[in-house]
């Protein structure tokens, strides 16, 4: 499932770095930091090699 918004590969991008070891995982924030938790690597690493061009910055939530 690709990501629906540059927000979103972004997060997935640094909760991927954060599951693999590469960063803290007490530095994710917000999204980020759900992300990490809930979803798996092969899920993680999905929405973060998603194209960013013609993302919308964020997602509409209504």
């Amino acid at each position: 499932m690709p990501a629906k918004s540059k927000a979103q590969q972004k997060a997935a991008g640094a909760a991927l770095a954060a599951k693999r070891g590469d960063i803290k995982k007490g530095e994710l924030k917000g999204a980020s930091k759900g992300m990490e938790k809930s979803m798996s690597e092969k899920q993680l690493e999905e929405f973060a090699s998603t194209n960013r061009k013609g993302k919308p910055d964020h997602v509409d939530h209504h």
